[in-house]
């Protein structure tokens, strides 16, 4: 028999629209995978570190965006530290940066106000390009536009700067556009 202690019922946060439909097959695993972190993590809501965690562990692109294997490792190394200490002050709360303005509708339970605006924003940002679905890079830019959010936390501990991340991400999108 095996006894929980955290009090934490063991439940998935409600599926987001984005659960499925209308994801690429990258953003379909790395919504999956923030949404088992959260569960795992004991949180209410996915949020943006939940995000970053995932997509940094599921997309090759966004860990080409980083300066190499030292800076990577230690975004890793702080989203890893979030279940066992770090992230646990968090825990309980919901994410809300107020720089960009929530998504009431349909964004529902599950996803921190901060979540779901940076998936908006990755969504529009490849309908704007072009592309009926968003990938990894548009959600790595879309994360660090909210300077404010638990994702860029993490990444400006990790020695990262949202400022010169997102450029990178951004000329790796358009060079991905010109090959393809």
């Amino acid at each position: 028999m095996q006894f929980r202690t955290s009090g934490i019922p063991e439940q998935a946060p409600p599926i987001h629209p984005w659960s499925g439909a209308g994801l690429s097959t990258t953003m379909a695993v790395v919504v999956t995978g923030a949404r088992r972190r959260a569960v795992r993590d004991g949180d209410r809501h996915v949020d943006t570190a939940h995000l970053l965690h995932s997509l940094v562990e599921t997309d090759p692109e966004v860990r080409n965006a980083f300066d190499g294997g030292p800076q990577l490792a230690r975004v890793l190394g702080y989203l890893v530290q979030r279940s066992i200490g770090y992230g646990l002050r968090w825990q309980g709360t919901q994410e809300d940066s107020g720089a960009f303005p929530a998504v009431r509708e349909p964004a529902g339970e599950g996803w921190s106000p901060s979540a779901a605006a940076a998936m908006d924003r990755a969504a529009r940002s490849a309908l704007l390009r072009g592309e009926l679905h968003a990938e990894g890079l548009d959600l790595l830019v879309a994360l660090v536009a909210d300077p404010r959010c638990r994702a860029v936390e993490v990444l400006e501990r990790a020695g990262v700067t949202a400022g010169w991340l997102a450029p990178r991400a951004l000329d790796r999108t358009a060079g991905k556009e010109s090959r393809g």
